[in-house]
């Protein structure tokens, strides 16, 4: 993709969320800032079931609903499939890094 659609994920990400929960049983989710983690619904409000915001391995963020994989770590992060059986991602997709804000800065 180009500079301009990296530009407007950026944007978006500025006001929707940088990072993303997911429901592991019904795929639901919400976007969240760092700074309002706590906040977080620790159980879907559609389903009841439990909402995934860090990677239960190396305990990072992600940022797609569809990520399956860990960005950082690259382990599994939940099934491949919903409950229903239906593939999260397509064969081959790419995922997007957003990059990490400098708390030093």
């Amino acid at each position: 993709m180009g500079k301009a659609s990296d530009w407007l994920r950026e944007e978006r990400r500025k006001v929707l969320g940088q990072w993303v929960a997911v429901c592991v049983d019904c795929g639901g989710g919400r976007r969240w800032f760092e700074e309002f983690e706590d906040q977080v619904d620790v159980t879907c409000t559609a389903c009841g079931g439990a909402m995934l915001r860090r990677c239960p391995h190396c305990n990072e963020p992600f940022s797609s609903l569809f990520a399956v994989d860990c960005e950082e770590c690259a382990k599994p992060m939940r099934a491949a499939t919903t409950k229903i059986g239906i593939p999260i991602r397509k064969q081959g997709a790419v995922t997007f890094k957003p990059p990490r804000e400098d708390p030093d800065a």
